[in-house]
Parts: structure tokens; C-alpha cells; sequence
């Protein structure tokens, strides 16, 4: 069974497809990209398949975000994040230095 549910316009080329189906003889809900060009017309390698067992959750997950959400602008850092840097380990100077294994 296949059955679109809609799609998404990515780009000119790229449409983003959700669609119920069968595969190895398992149930899903598959979300992936569906290309129009020149050189490919089809399904890409991107997308991710939730199985049917799983859909409650992911269907949760979705509802659980707010339209407010989903409009509010990022907040923008003018401050760029310090990152820790680790102290570089020092070379033993000697054989008497180097650790006995």
C-alpha cells in the first residue's frame, strides 16, 4: 500500500513527500525528498521512515509544538561562544620520564 498524504515544496527542483507504505512487509510513515531535474526524476536517499508502532509518539512530538513556537524569531548572540580548549600534553624530555607499561 502507498498512499500520499501531501507534499512540500523545497526548492524548484525538490519536493518534500509524506506518504504511508509498506516496506519489508512493515507499515510506515515515510518523509522524504522527491526530485524533478534533468538528470534524476524520483525519490533521494534523504528522508527518515517512523514505523507504524511508533507513529503515536511521533504524531505527540509534532502536535506538541506550538505555532507561537514555530513563528518566533532566534535569538541572535553578537558574543561568539568561548570553547574550552584542552592544555597540550607536554613530551617527556627523557627515558626516565616516559611512563613503565
Amino acid at each position: 500500500m502507498e498512499k500520499d498524504i501531501g507534499k512540500i515544496q523545497k526548492n524548484d527542483q525538490s519536493d518534500i513527500v509524506l506518504r504511508i507504505d509498506d516496506f519489508g512487509g512493515k507499515r510506515g510513515f515515510t518523509v522524504r525528498e522527491f526530485v524533478t531535474s534533468d538528470r534524476y526524476t524520483g525519490f533521494t536517499k534523504a528522508g527518515v521512515r517512523i514505523l507504524a508502532k511508533d507513529f503515536p509518539k511521533f504524531k505527540e512530538m509534532v502536535n506538541s509544538v506550538s505555532e507561537e513556537e514555530m513563528q518566533a524569531e532566534p535569538e541572535i548572540s553578537e558574543e561568539p561562544k568561548e570553547t574550552k580548549e584542552k592544555p597540550a600534553k607536554k613530551a617527556p624530555k627523557s627515558q626516565e620520564e616516559l611512563p613503565d607499561y
